[in-house]
């Protein structure tokens, strides 16, 4: 029995342990930091030098393809951030070093420089790949012997996530806004800080959880597989050839994202030849490809048939995710560029009033209920960890002081501009209030495929942009600032967001059921690898928003946004009866 996980089941929050909780405002804080920073990007950017609240005035194919390359990246530094961890800090050390990295790189961020800005990110990027993956790992540690509540423990925790979204959009975004870009960044920073400290602070409460492991971690496969199955995995070791792909592949992959920026905004090039006509770029990344392709064809094909089979479904779900993402994370660029220069954003009189209620209620209702949280937790541990609970203390007096700053600055106003980041905090908020409903239809006798759920999640995703391009259908070709009604745009996220819990949460599940034990390692990272193919080309076809809307229309742009993700939803539904044969009863 383990010793450290009965202890810290003694004192219990709403029925888990305290240091779920401890986990919850780390991950809470750490979020509010990312996304409160990341929803500033494409908007300081791109706004003008000569203004109130001067940026850096880039083009928004420049800003897109810097971002898009920061998104990718932010997928793939987590699957060496877990290998270390593995191999020789730990998780709880893991988690540190990358609060105190990304707590380094929100602080270089808050100087207007080049250097710094750049240097920012990069340390953004690698703090992620030592946080993300590592944290998750101490719960799943944590309800080693209590299986029966670790979904119950990932729901608390996954709404850390979106509170720490919610909130970091919305008062880094305003600051950013109101009061100039590095008040938001350094905003993002005391936040990513005071998230470690509460986190060091109260680290003697696990015990040895989240220490070095000592051995591999279990993978339960379905009973399906047989034991000559698994003896054929056991089997099938990675060969010399396998490293040299991964290598390769790994290598002409990175090259391509560091590239193409430097290319696009620089008109420099790591890679400056030509062959009949295709540019170097271009012929790294498609032979990045082509060989990614050969290993994962080539390993697949040595396994059994029943596991060869499911791996080909993951694989053609990964390619599914590919696409998904590709479109939804136009919320950080292009819709956030439609809600700054295209959305009318004023308000008075009534319509005035009745934002500021429900932008009340909004915002004060999670920090009351996660406020009461906070009291419980001090009765459970103030005596143990009192020196973390004062700075978490801390911290909800500063957000209780932003979030009165903000209400009273906005009830002030008779007429008033709603924030463009604003927006960016409905997802989170619909995730909040829809979860429930699509956890019931899953667990109801009504419970579609995976494929079903892969295809009405595409076909939700294309119908929120149908709705975009039906509001911006009026704008004229190469307009740069319109005023379509903002219920285009609230609307769009709300199908977002439907297709987002269709599709998003199941990728991982689905994986853990159909993946060998041998290859759970190499296919999570291919799973890593198809959300960061998805943002890069989010942003590289955002990054065309300029030159469609010019050529035709901005109604046009979000139209062939809304075309492409129906199609290859409505694919998926017709694949359905194939993969459910693929995936050999594993539901």
């Amino acid at each position: 029995m383990n010793t450290d996980i009965e202890n810290l089941f003694k004192d219990t929050v709403l029925g888990h342990p305290v240091g779920l909780f401890i986990l919850f405002f780390t991950e809470m804080w750490e979020r509010f930091s990312f996304y409160g920073m990341r929803i500033l990007l494409i908007l300081f950017l791109t706004a003008p030098m000569m203004s109130d609240n001067p940026g850096w005035d880039w083009p928004r194919e420049h800003a897109l393809a810097l971002i898009g390359t920061y998104a990718s990246l932010l997928y793939l530094t987590p699957i060496v951030g877990g290998w270390v961890a593995d191999k020789i800090t730990g998780y709880r050390v893991a988690v540190i070093i990358g609060c105190l990295v990304m707590t380094l790189g929100h602080a270089a961020m808050a100087f207007d420089t080049t250097i710094t800005f750049y240097i920012g990110l990069a340390l953004l990027v690698i703090g992620t790949g030592f946080f993300k993956p590592n944290i998750t790992s101490i719960i799943s540690e944590m309800y080693k012997t209590r299986e029966s509540k670790k979904d119950g423990a990932y729901t608390i925790f996954y709404m850390g996530v979106n509170a720490g979204a919610f909130f970091g959009m919305m008062l880094c975004g305003y600051l950013a806004e109101n009061y100039g870009w590095h008040w938001g960044f350094g905003l993002a920073g005391i936040f990513m800080l005071l998230g470690m400290l509460q986190f060091m602070l109260a680290h003697q409460i696990f015990g040895k959880i989240g220490d070095k492991p000592g051995r591999k971690e279990e993978v339960v496969l379905s009973d399906t597989i047989d034991e000559s199955n698994l003896a054929e995995i056991k089997l099938n070791p990675f060969t010399t050839f396998d490293y040299v792909l991964i290598v390769l592949s790994s290598v002409g992959g990175l090259l391509y994202l560091f590239n193409d920026p430097l290319e696009v905004i620089y008109s420099k090039s790591l890679v400056p030849f030509e062959i009949a006509g295709m540019s170097g770029t271009n012929i790294v990344v498609l032979a990045a490809l082509a060989l990614f392709l050969i290993l994962l064809i080539t390993r697949i094909a040595r396994y059994l048939p029943i596991v060869r089979d499911r791996l080909i479904a993951v694989t053609i779900f990964a390619l599914f995710t590919v696409f998904f993402f590709a479109f939804f994370e136009q919320s950080l660029g292009s819709m956030t560029l439609f809600a700054s220069d295209y959305t009318d954003r004023s308000l008075t009189g009534n319509s005035a009033t009745i934002f500021k209620i429900v932008d009340g209620l909004l915002t004060t209702i999670p920090l009351i209920i996660i406020t009461y949280v906070i009291t419980l937790i001090f009765k459970k541990t103030f005596t143990k960890i009192g020196a973390s609970n004062i700075i978490l203390a801390i911290a909800f007096i500063g957000v209780w002081g932003l979030v009165i700053f903000r209400l009273y600055d906005k009830f002030s106003q008779t007429e008033m501009t709603v924030d463009a980041t604003w927006f960016g905090i409905l997802n989170s908020f619909f995730i909040i209030t829809l979860a429930p409903v699509f956890s019931k239809w899953w667990e109801s006798k009504y419970n579609p495929s995976a494929a079903m759920k892969y295809g009405i999640g595409l076909v939700l995703l294309g119908f929120g942009f149908a709705i975009l391009s039906y509001g911006a259908a009026d704008i004229p070709p190469g307009a740069r600032t319109a005023s379509v009604s903002m219920i285009f745009l609230i609307l769009a996220y709300l199908f977002h967001t439907m297709g987002e819990l269709c599709l998003s949460p199941l990728g991982l599940s689905y994986l853990s059921k159909l993946v060998p034990a041998r290859m759970i390692g190499f296919m999570f990272g291919v799973w890593y690898l198809a959300i960061a193919v998805g943002q890069k080309a989010a942003n590289t076809m955002g990054g065309m928003i300029d030159k469609i809307s010019e050529q035709y229309s901005l109604g046009t742009f979000f139209l062939i946004f809304a075309i492409i993700p129906v199609i290859v939803g409505i694919v998926s539904m017709a694949l359905n009866p194939l993969l459910k044969r693929l995936m050999h009863g594993v539901r």
